[in-house]
């Protein structure tokens, strides 16, 4: 997406986040919140209802970010992607840390898997670095010698260069990404906050407007939204301050 489509597209680029346990509880929020567009499928809704809720999207006519984050060696994470390519997702994501043979092999599986069942690829997407991770974590926990910025732009260049579409990351590092990979890389950033809401276990957050600014695609919002006292009225204000 170019520079000028982002601009055009402020009021579709949310991404909500599905992050509750259950079938029932996800359909909740879809009948709740009509006007979202594009809805994340994570871990626990994924685990604990299976792909049901993916037909369920897909019903409504919605877009899915199917976030599972694939994180294994080259054969299993390509059996992952063959697999999830029948469920005709938008994004899917995987972990860079899987390394160049991994993220080409996934990358390959996923476009024969698609391809089989005559249905578009989804876009792969690279994890660069979990946003509830800070700096510091980075260095003493999982002694990457790296600056956490120089770190989640190795990540980004090697999904880069391995084929992948693009790469999520926090929005403090968008804007570096966004110069060194250039307009077509897709940049998804979780770990935006408006300043009225809970910054929770996010480490690496900016608001909707700074982030868009600096160059992201897609924003990635859960909590400020879902949690809510009303979540349409928080849908409707982030989406008019993006506006």
């Amino acid at each position: 997406m170019k520079a000028d489509e982002r601009a055009m597209n402020a009021d579709n680029r949310i991404i909500v986040a599905l992050d509750v346990s259950s079938q029932e509880d996800a359909i909740a929020l879809l009948d709740k919140l009509p006007d979202v567009s594009f809805w994340k499928v994570g871990l626990e809704l994924f685990v604990s209802s299976g792909p049901g809720i993916l037909e369920i999207l897909k019903q409504r006519e919605k877009r899915i970010f199917l976030d599972l984050k694939f994180h294994d060696i080259p054969n299993t994470v390509a059996g992952a992607c063959r697999a999830a390519a029948k469920y005709n997702v938008d994004l899917l994501t995987i972990h860079s840390t899987c390394g160049k043979d991994a993220l080409k092999a996934a990358q390959l599986a996923l476009t024969e898997g698609a391809a089989a069942v005559d249905k578009p690829s989804p876009k792969l997407i690279a994890i660069t670095l979990l946003t509830s991770l800070n700096s510091r974590q980075l260095a003493f926990e999982l002694k990457i010698p790296l600056e956490l910025p120089e770190y989640a732009l190795h990540m980004a260049l090697l999904a880069k260069e391995t084929g992948l579409a693009g790469a999520v990351c926090s929005p403090q590092e968008v804007e570096q990404l966004r110069m060194s990979c250039g307009d077509d890389f897709l940049l998804v950033c979780p770990g935006v906050r408006p300043k009225w809401a809970d910054g929770g276990d996010q480490k690496r957050s900016m608001t909707p407007k700074a982030a868009v600014k600096a160059g992201a695609d897609y924003l990635v919002m859960g909590r400020p939204i879902t949690a809510a006292p009303d979540p349409v009225a928080a849908f409707a204000r982030i989406c008019e301050e993006l506006g």
